[in-house]
């Protein structure tokens, strides 16, 4: 990406959101919307599989992100399942990650191949992903049993992975869940 696409980016302010209590995720931050210049920037990373396009995007989110990450044990991207991981060739969520300062420990696995979420109506979306992730301790990880955790995707749509995701962490014990995502798709009831 040129530098004046970068440059074209709206950064500030960050879209901050507490969340309400019967929601798996505690804090939800996002660099921008998911339209013009971020939307054409995501594509490209993760559709044209411009995988260099993480580590600039990366750094964004861990300055938009900085109050969520401060204070966190870890950052857990949001898996793809493995047939859908090996058919990219990557995962956007854990390239991201990689860039966002703390250690990336795979907490979550995707055990259910779901339709992509962007092909479903809102609606549908959160019976989509209902049972579609599962807990995996790493026994490598030398934060054994992280207490707040930072969930890292590319884009927010309505929150139903997060939240999934944010849930199964909660059950195993996570205490808070932050996500940070580089877009998020903004609505009119948002």
């Amino acid at each position: 990406m040129c530098e004046e696409c970068w440059a074209d980016l709206r950064l500030a302010p960050p879209l901050l959101d507490r969340l309400r209590a019967d929601q798996g995720v505690d804090w939800t931050c996002a660099v921008d919307r998911y339209e013009g210049r971020m939307k054409e920037i995501i594509h490209a990373l993760k559709y044209e599989r411009r995988r260099s396009i993480a580590a600039p995007l990366g750094e964004l989110m861990r300055m938009t992100g900085a109050r969520l990450l401060n204070g966190a044990d870890v950052v857990v991207p949001v898996p793809l399942h493995p047939r859908r991981e090996y058919q990219r060739g990557f995962n956007q969520a854990d390239d991201l990650a990689r860039h966002l300062g703390l250690t990336v420990v795979p907490l979550l696995r995707r055990v259910i191949h779901t339709q992509s979420q962007i092909e479903l109506p809102k609606d549908q979306r959160r019976a989509n992903v209902k049972g579609a992730f599962e807990f995996r301790p790493d026994p490598r990880s030398l934060i054994p049993d992280p207490r707040i955790v930072v969930l890292v995707d590319d884009v927010a749509t309505t929150g139903s992975t997060l939240d999934a995701c944010a849930r199964v962490l909660k059950s195993a014990g996570v205490k808070e869940v932050r996500a940070l995502t580089a877009a998020r798709v903004v609505t009119e009831s948002r």
